[in-house]
C-alpha cells in the first residue's frame, strides 16, 4: 500500500508525572471540602442496621476495586447516603487500577479538560488539581495528562472526599445465604468473611474475563521456556532485561505500541506484528461521548445496542498518533502489516515465531492483545457462572456466533446488576453489581472510560439506594410513624402526643 508523504506536525512535550505543589493540594481540598459541605455532603445515613447469620454487621455495600471506577463508584454511594460500605483492593495504595503497573503510555488517551472522578464538583476535577500547581499557563501548556499524574489526582480526590479503602485485600469467592451476599477476603492477616446486601464488582479492564491470550499450536504458558520470554501486556515486564535484544510484538492497537516503546526505550530491537493490512485510523467510540449517547443507550432495545457496540468493536480502536510517533522516532523499529502469527514455539534460546512471511526467532514476545470478556474466568463468580445471563441469548445464533467475544457480556440490568437465566440464583445476582468494561454492551462506556463515568456511577448509586430502600419499605414505615419530631414545640399551639386524640 503506498501511503501518502507529507510533513508530520511536531510531537507535543508529553510527561508521566509533574512536579507536586503539597501546599497547593492542601488549600484546594479544603477549597473542595467547603463545596462538598455546600452540598450537604456527605449527608447522614438512611439504611436501617442489619445483621448477619453468624451475629456480625452487615455490610450495606461491598466495592471490590478501588481504581478509576470503583473509587469514584464507593463516593457516588456516599453522595446518597450510603455510608455503611466498605470498598476493598488487592494492590497496595497507589497501585489500584493500571496507571503505575502495566500501562505504560506517557499520557493519557482522553483529552485533558474530560470529567469524570469529581461527579461534578468544580474544585475536584483534574482541571483545578492541575491549575493548584502549575497556573492557568501550566493548564493551556499541557498536552494531555500524565499517566502519574491521573493516578495521584485520583488518590488526591479519595482523600478529599473522605473515602475510605481497605488495601491489600483480594475478594476470593461470593456466595449467599437468604437475602444477603458472604463474600470471602484474603489479606496478610489471613481470611475473612464479609456480609453484604449489595456487591459492586469494580474489577478493572479484565474484571469481566483475563487477559486475551491468542493460542498457537506450540505453545504453553506453562512451558518453561516460555518464562521470561512470552509476555503480555499486562504482566510485569523487566524492560532494562531487554536491552540489546530482539522483541517480537502481537497488536496493533495502543497496548502493543505502548510497550514496544518501552522496549525500544530500553535499547531493544522491536518488530511490531498485525494480520490487519492498515492500522485502525478512527476512533469510532470517541463519537459516543456525549450526554444523549450516555444517558439515552441504556434504554434503546437490544437490535439497537448490538449494532452500535458490534460495529464499534469491529472497526477497532487506532493507538494514539503520539504513541506511535513514540515508537516510529527509534529506528530499532519495524511495523509489519498484514502478517499475523501461525505459531509461538518458546525454545531454551529464544522463541520461533511462525508468520504468514515464515518463521524467524526473537528473545522475547509481547501479546499486546487486551482483555477478553467471559466471566467464566472469573474465580469470584464461579457459582453463579452458569447461572448468568449474557448476550448470546439475546441475539440471533448467527449474530452470536460471528461475533463471539461480544456474545459473552454479560446481559445486565438497568441498574448494572446482573441477571440470571433461571430462577436459580436470580435473586443472589440482582444484588451483584457490575461496574467494569463488562457493562460495556448493556449500558454504554460508563465505567472504564472518563467521559460517561460520572453518568454510570452515579446511575449505579441510584439504583443500588433504590434497591435497599425497596427491600427496607416496612421498616421505613415503622421509621415514619415513630417519628416525633414536633414542629410547633416552641409555640403554645404545641400539644403532647398523648393529647393528639
Amino acid at each position: 500500500m503506498n501511503l501518502p508523504v507529507f510533513a508530520l506536525p511536531p510531537v507535543p512535550p508529553q510527561s508521566i508525572a509533574s512536579p507536586r505543589d503539597e501546599a497547593a493540594l492542601a488549600r484546594l481540598a479544603r477549597d473542595a471540602r467547603a463545596q462538598l459541605a455546600r452540598l450537604n455532603y456527605p449527608p447522614a445515613n438512611w439504611v436501617p442496621p442489619a445483621t448477619a447469620p453468624d451475629g456480625t454487621s452487615v455490610v450495606d455495600v461491598l466495592v471490590a476495586g478501588a481504581g478509576m471506577c470503583g473509587q469514584t463508584a464507593g463516593y457516588a454511594l456516599l453522595r446518597e447516603g450510603i455510608a455503611n460500605l466498605r470498598v476493598v483492593d488487592r494492590a497496595a495504595r497507589g497501585d489500584e487500577g493500571p496507571w503505575s503497573t502495566y500501562a505504560r503510555m506517557l499520557t493519557l488517551r482522553s483529552p485533558k479538560h474530560l470529567t469524570g472522578p469529581d461527579l461534578g464538583v468544580p474544585a475536584l476535577t483534574f482541571r483545578a488539581w492541575y491549575e493548584a500547581q502549575h497556573g492557568e499557563e501550566g493548564w493551556t501548556a499541557l498536552h494531555k495528562v500524565g499517566r502519574i499524574d491521573w493516578r495521584d489526582y485520583l488518590l488526591w480526590v479519595r482523600e478529599t472526599v473522605g473515602l475510605p479503602v481497605d488495601n491489600g485485600v483480594t475478594l476470593l469467592s461470593i456466595d449467599d445465604e437468604g437475602s444477603l451476599l458472604r463474600a470471602r477476603l484474603q489479606s496478610a492477616q489471613g481470611e475473612e468473611t464479609v456480609w453484604a446486601r449489595k456487591i459492586v464488582l469494580a474489577l478493572g479492564r479484565d474484571g469481566s474475563g483475563a487477559p486475551r491470550w491468542p493460542a498457537f499450536p506450540s505453545l504453553r504458558r506453562d512451558d518453561p521456556h516460555a518464562a521470561g520470554r512470552v509476555f503480555h501486556s499486562a504482566d510485569a515486564i523487566d524492560f532494562e532485561a531487554l536491552r540489546g535484544r530482539r522483541v517480537a510484538v502481537l497488536g496493533a492497537g495502543a497496548s502493543a505500541f505502548d510497550n514496544a516503546a518501552c522496549a525500544l526505550e530500553a535499547g531493544a530491537r522491536v518488530e511490531l506484528f498485525a494480520r490487519r493490512p492498515f492500522l485502525p485510523q478512527v476512533n469510532k467510540s470517541k463519537w459516543t461521548a456525549f450526554a444523549g449517547f450516555f444517558r439515552g443507550f441504556e434504554a434503546l432495545d437490544d437490535a439497537r445496542k448490538w449494532r452500535f457496540y458490534t460495529y464499534i468493536f469491529e472497526e477497532q480502536v487506532p493507538p494514539p498518533w503520539e504513541t506511535v510517533r513514540r515508537c516510529d522516532a527509534h529506528a530499532g523499529f519495524a511495523l509489519h502489516l498484514a502478517t499475523p502469527w501461525t505459531d509461538v514455539r518458546p525454545q531454551a534460546d529464544g522463541v520461533l515465531v511462525t508468520t504468514s512471511a515464515g518463521t524467524e526467532r526473537f528473545d522475547a514476545v509481547i501479546f499486546g492483545t487486551g482483555f477478553d470478556v467471559d466471566l467464566l474466568e472469573r474465580p469470584e463468580l464461579a457459582r453463579y457462572a452458569g447461572a448468568i445471563d449474557t448476550w448470546a441469548r439475546h441475539v440471533p445464533a448467527d449474530q452470536a456466533q460471528r461475533h463471539a467475544e461480544s456474545a459473552r457480556f454479560p446481559y445486565l440490568g438497568n441498574g448494572f446488576e446482573l441477571r440470571a437465566t433461571g430462577e436459580e440464583h436470580r435473586a443472589a445476582l440482582a444484588n451483584l453489581h457490575l461496574f467494569n468494561w463488562g457493562s460495556t454492551l448493556s449500558h454504554g462506556a460508563l465505567a472504564g472510560d472518563i467521559p460517561g463515568l460520572a453518568i454510570g456511577a452515579s446511575r449505579l448509586a441510584h439504583a443500588i439506594a433504590r434497591d435497599l430502600f425497596v427491600a427496607d419499605a416496612d421498616l421505613h414505615w415503622e421509621r415514619l410513624q415513630a417519628l416525633e419530631e414536633p414542629e410547633l414545640l416552641p409555640t403554645k399551639w404545641y400539644v403532647p402526643p398523648a393529647d393528639r386524640c
